[in-house]
């Protein structure tokens, strides 16, 4: 099942009561990534008050992996409405971070949910959308003598080839579009073997 996903990275800013609030969205597929970027706004903005966040990898209408952090707001307050905002949207594979300069006035819980909800709607306005298709790994197995005409089915299909180990026989592996696998399956016929699938 396909769902968006961000392009590239984008950024947008608000400013509230005198509160300033910068976020940035960026594209992500694991944690690790979550981690780099966030490090990144720290070093950078390293006088803000706060960075809240929040994620989502994998599809985000069946969320594999979400969560959220309000470093230090009140609970509830900041990761929450940035989520909310990106399952609504239905973007996935994506990290919000709102990085907040505190301007003297305090805006209570329903004035802070409604920023973080503002902020990540206006970055969101910039995101270059992109739809997101599930891949999966084969490993391909054929003679010598048939790979040329697999390489040639290949290319029918948009497949990235990943590498290619010669051996007795020749064992490719690829990355395709998880809804063409059995059309390809079908095509490889007697010519070809799929003899491992890693589903991303």
């Amino acid at each position: 099942m396909s769902y968006s996903t961000l392009a590239q990275p984008c950024q947008a800013s608000l400013t509230i009561k005198k509160s300033e609030f910068l976020a940035f969205a960026y594209p992500i597929n694991n944690k690790e990534q979550i981690m780099f970027h966030v490090e990144h706004l720290r070093q950078t903005y390293p006088d803000a008050r706060h960075i809240c966040t929040a994620y989502i990898i994998g599809n985000p209408n069946n969320t594999t992996s979400a969560g959220f952090d309000d470093d230090g707001e009140p609970n509830g307050t900041a990761g929450k409405p940035i989520l909310n905002v990106l399952q609504h949207k239905a973007i996935g594979n994506c990290l919000v971070a709102v990085v907040r300069y505190f301007g003297g006035i305090k805006l209570g819980a329903g004035g802070l949910t409604r920023a973080y909800s503002n902020a990540t709607q206006a970055v969101v306005d910039k995101m270059i959308l992109t739809a997101f298709i599930p891949t999966t790994i084969l490993t391909v197995q054929m003679d010598f003598a048939n790979e040329a005409f697999v390489r040639h089915i290949l290319t029918s299909f948009d497949a990235v080839i990943l590498s290619v180990d010669y051996d007795k026989l020749v064992n490719l592996s690829i990355e395709i579009a998880e809804n063409q696998c059995q059309q390809f399956e079908q095509k490889l016929g007697i010519y070809a073997k799929i003899v491992k699938t890693v589903y991303k």
